[in-house]
Protein backbone atom coordinates (compact mmCIF):
# COMPACT_ATOMS: atom_id res chain seq x y z
CA UNK A 1 0.00 0.00 0.00
CA UNK A 2 1.32 3.39 -0.92
CA UNK A 3 4.83 2.00 -2.13
CA UNK A 4 6.00 5.16 -3.94
CA UNK A 5 4.63 7.25 -0.99
CA UNK A 6 6.81 4.72 1.80
CA UNK A 7 9.85 5.64 -0.67
CA UNK A 8 9.73 8.96 -0.75
CA UNK A 9 8.87 9.60 2.96
CA UNK A 10 11.72 7.28 3.97
CA UNK A 11 14.46 9.23 1.56
CA UNK A 12 13.06 12.38 3.00
CA UNK A 13 13.63 11.16 6.35
CA UNK A 14 16.94 10.24 5.25
CA UNK A 15 17.81 13.60 3.80
CA UNK A 16 17.27 15.18 7.44
CA UNK A 17 20.97 13.26 7.67
CA UNK A 18 22.24 13.74 4.72
CA UNK A 19 21.88 17.45 5.77
CA UNK A 20 22.66 17.60 9.28
CA UNK A 21 19.30 17.99 10.72
CA UNK A 22 18.95 15.23 13.00
CA UNK A 23 21.08 13.25 15.10
CA UNK A 24 20.08 9.57 16.87
CA UNK A 25 16.04 9.85 16.00
CA UNK A 26 15.55 12.84 16.82
CA UNK A 27 13.53 13.83 13.98
CA UNK A 28 10.45 12.36 11.54
CA UNK A 29 9.06 13.33 7.77
CA UNK A 30 5.88 12.51 6.95
CA UNK A 31 3.72 12.41 3.46
CA UNK A 32 0.18 12.33 2.72
CA UNK A 33 -1.82 10.51 -0.31
CA UNK A 34 -4.71 13.40 -0.52
CA UNK A 35 -6.92 11.25 -2.90
CA UNK A 36 -6.95 8.29 -0.51
CA UNK A 37 -6.77 10.36 3.17
CA UNK A 38 -3.95 8.48 4.15
CA UNK A 39 -0.53 9.26 5.49
CA UNK A 40 3.03 7.60 5.68
CA UNK A 41 5.38 8.51 8.49
CA UNK A 42 8.61 7.39 10.05
CA UNK A 43 8.51 4.64 12.93
CA UNK A 44 8.68 5.78 16.13
CA UNK A 45 12.60 5.78 17.90
CA UNK A 46 13.82 3.55 15.10
CA UNK A 47 17.57 4.57 13.80
CA UNK A 48 18.71 6.44 10.54
CA UNK A 49 21.10 3.69 10.04
CA UNK A 50 18.69 0.74 9.82
CA UNK A 51 15.05 2.03 8.89
CA UNK A 52 13.88 0.88 5.30
CA UNK A 53 10.88 2.01 3.19
CA UNK A 54 9.05 -1.26 4.54
CA UNK A 55 9.75 0.19 7.93
CA UNK A 56 7.37 3.94 7.27
CA UNK A 57 3.84 3.45 8.79
CA UNK A 58 0.33 4.18 7.31
CA UNK A 59 -2.02 6.18 9.08
CA UNK A 60 -5.51 7.51 8.54
CA UNK A 61 -5.96 11.09 9.15
CA UNK A 62 -7.56 10.26 12.61
CA UNK A 63 -4.29 8.45 13.26
CA UNK A 64 -5.37 4.86 13.35
CA UNK A 65 -3.09 2.58 11.68
CA UNK A 66 -3.87 1.40 8.29
CA UNK A 67 -0.72 -0.69 7.62
CA UNK A 68 2.75 -1.13 9.22
CA UNK A 69 4.34 -3.37 11.80
CA UNK A 70 5.98 -0.43 13.81
CA UNK A 71 4.33 1.87 15.73
CA UNK A 72 4.02 5.66 13.99
CA UNK A 73 5.99 8.31 15.36
CA UNK A 74 4.96 10.00 18.56
CA UNK A 75 4.42 12.91 16.38
CA UNK A 76 1.86 12.03 14.61
CA UNK A 77 -0.78 13.57 16.07
CA UNK A 78 1.17 17.31 14.93
CA UNK A 79 1.39 15.89 11.41
CA UNK A 80 -2.37 15.08 11.53
CA UNK A 81 -3.70 18.06 13.21
CA UNK A 82 -1.38 20.50 10.15
CA UNK A 83 -3.40 18.24 6.95
CA UNK A 84 -6.62 18.55 8.76
CA UNK A 85 -5.72 22.26 9.19
CA UNK A 86 -4.14 22.90 5.72
CA UNK A 87 -5.19 20.98 2.69
CA UNK A 88 -1.99 22.38 0.77
CA UNK A 89 0.29 20.87 2.50
CA UNK A 90 1.67 17.70 1.20
CA UNK A 91 4.48 16.78 3.76
CA UNK A 92 5.39 17.84 7.46
CA UNK A 93 8.94 17.58 8.96
CA UNK A 94 10.03 18.33 12.81
CA UNK A 95 13.81 18.20 13.89
CA UNK A 96 15.47 19.38 16.80
CA UNK A 97 17.96 20.92 14.16
CA UNK A 98 20.86 23.29 16.87
CA UNK A 99 20.04 26.78 15.27
CA UNK A 100 16.04 26.55 14.94
CA UNK A 101 15.78 25.05 17.94
CA UNK A 102 17.78 27.33 19.82
CA UNK A 103 15.40 29.81 18.64
CA UNK A 104 12.74 27.58 19.80
CA UNK A 105 14.14 27.42 23.27
CA UNK A 106 14.74 31.13 23.58
CA UNK A 107 10.87 31.77 22.99
CA UNK A 108 11.95 34.07 19.64
CA UNK A 109 10.38 34.36 16.18
CA UNK A 110 13.38 34.17 13.64
CA UNK A 111 13.16 38.20 12.14
CA UNK A 112 12.94 38.27 8.44
CA UNK A 113 16.16 39.68 8.27
CA UNK A 114 17.85 38.90 4.98
CA UNK A 115 17.25 37.78 1.41
CA UNK A 116 17.57 34.23 1.69
CA UNK A 117 14.98 34.25 4.58
CA UNK A 118 12.85 35.97 1.93
CA UNK A 119 13.46 33.87 -0.98
CA UNK A 120 11.66 31.15 1.32
CA UNK A 121 9.28 32.62 4.11
CA UNK A 122 7.37 36.15 3.28
CA UNK A 123 7.15 36.82 7.53
CA UNK A 124 9.22 35.84 10.49
CA UNK A 125 9.07 32.50 11.14
CA UNK A 126 6.73 32.31 14.15
CA UNK A 127 7.23 31.23 17.64
CA UNK A 128 4.33 29.61 19.43
CA UNK A 129 2.92 30.86 22.93
CA UNK A 130 3.91 28.52 26.00
CA UNK A 131 1.56 25.45 26.38
CA UNK A 132 -1.04 25.46 28.79
CA UNK A 133 -0.92 22.75 32.07
CA UNK A 134 -3.90 21.15 30.35
CA UNK A 135 -2.41 20.85 26.96
CA UNK A 136 0.39 19.56 28.26
CA UNK A 137 -1.13 17.13 30.05
CA UNK A 138 -4.07 16.26 27.86
CA UNK A 139 -3.45 14.94 24.19
CA UNK A 140 0.13 16.42 24.22
CA UNK A 141 1.19 16.01 20.64
CA UNK A 142 -2.55 17.29 19.46
CA UNK A 143 -2.27 20.00 21.33
CA UNK A 144 1.21 20.80 19.80
CA UNK A 145 -0.46 20.79 16.22
CA UNK A 146 -3.08 23.23 17.68
CA UNK A 147 -1.09 25.48 18.91
CA UNK A 148 0.73 25.72 15.63
CA UNK A 149 -2.40 26.44 13.93
CA UNK A 150 -3.44 28.93 16.56
CA UNK A 151 -0.12 31.12 15.83
CA UNK A 152 -0.74 30.99 11.87
CA UNK A 153 -4.37 32.79 12.56
CA UNK A 154 -4.47 36.00 9.74
CA UNK A 155 -1.22 34.24 8.00
CA UNK A 156 -0.55 32.12 5.04
CA UNK A 157 1.38 28.75 5.82
CA UNK A 158 2.53 27.90 2.51
CA UNK A 159 3.96 31.67 2.23
CA UNK A 160 6.06 30.76 5.71
CA UNK A 161 5.52 27.22 5.69
CA UNK A 162 7.80 26.53 9.26
CA UNK A 163 7.37 27.63 13.14
CA UNK A 164 8.84 27.38 15.99
CA UNK A 165 7.17 25.13 19.00
CA UNK A 166 8.32 27.12 22.23
CA UNK A 167 11.10 25.18 24.15
CA UNK A 168 10.88 22.36 21.65
CA UNK A 169 11.94 22.65 18.18
CA UNK A 170 10.95 23.31 14.79
CA UNK A 171 8.47 22.08 12.48
CA UNK A 172 8.30 22.63 8.51
CA UNK A 173 6.29 21.68 5.65
CA UNK A 174 5.50 21.72 1.66
CA UNK A 175 3.93 20.85 -1.02
CA UNK A 176 5.59 16.83 -0.75
CA UNK A 177 7.83 15.39 1.87
CA UNK A 178 11.28 16.33 -0.13
CA UNK A 179 9.78 19.98 -0.04
CA UNK A 180 9.23 20.17 3.72
CA UNK A 181 12.72 19.08 4.04
CA UNK A 182 14.01 21.42 1.83
CA UNK A 183 12.07 24.26 4.11
CA UNK A 184 13.96 22.78 6.86
CA UNK A 185 17.06 22.78 5.52
CA UNK A 186 16.40 26.78 4.96
CA UNK A 187 14.75 27.33 8.09
CA UNK A 188 17.91 25.79 10.22
CA UNK A 189 20.19 28.01 8.08
CA UNK A 190 18.16 31.21 8.30
CA UNK A 191 18.21 30.75 11.79
CA UNK A 192 21.98 30.57 12.04
CA UNK A 193 22.64 33.49 10.07
CA UNK A 194 20.39 35.54 12.07
CA UNK A 195 22.49 33.91 15.17
CA UNK A 196 25.59 35.30 13.70
CA UNK A 197 23.82 38.93 12.27
CA UNK A 198 21.87 39.39 16.07
CA UNK A 199 25.36 38.68 17.42
CA UNK A 200 27.23 41.14 15.57
CA UNK A 201 24.72 44.00 15.39
CA UNK A 202 21.96 44.21 17.89
CA UNK A 203 20.27 46.82 16.07
CA UNK A 204 20.21 45.64 12.80
CA UNK A 205 17.27 46.65 10.57
CA UNK A 206 15.87 45.13 7.22
CA UNK A 207 14.62 46.79 4.12
CA UNK A 208 10.92 45.69 3.31
CA UNK A 209 11.06 46.14 -0.31
CA UNK A 210 13.87 43.73 -0.50
CA UNK A 211 11.80 41.08 1.61
CA UNK A 212 8.46 41.86 -0.66
CA UNK A 213 11.46 41.50 -4.37
CA UNK A 214 12.82 38.13 -2.97
CA UNK A 215 10.06 36.40 -2.16
CA UNK A 216 7.48 37.70 -4.92
CA UNK A 217 10.46 36.73 -7.61
CA UNK A 218 10.10 33.04 -7.06
CA UNK A 219 6.48 32.93 -5.38
CA UNK A 220 4.52 36.09 -6.31
CA UNK A 221 2.23 36.06 -9.56
CA UNK A 222 4.47 37.10 -12.18
CA UNK A 223 7.52 35.23 -10.51
CA UNK A 224 10.94 35.27 -12.76
CA UNK A 225 13.57 33.22 -10.57
CA UNK A 226 14.68 29.93 -12.26
CA UNK A 227 13.84 28.08 -15.34
CA UNK A 228 10.12 27.54 -17.00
Amino acid sequence: MLEKLKEEVYKANMDLVKHGLVIFTWGNVSGIDRDKGLVVIKPSGVDYEVMKPEDMVVVDLQGNVVEGQLKPSSDTPTHLAIYRAWPEVGGVVHTHSTFATGWSQAGLDIPNIGTTHADYFHEAIPCTSDMTEAEVNGAYELETGNVIIKRFEGMNPMHTPGVLVKNHGPFAWGKDPHDAVHNAVVMEQVAKMASIAFAANPDLTMNPLLVEKHFNRKHGPNAYYGQR
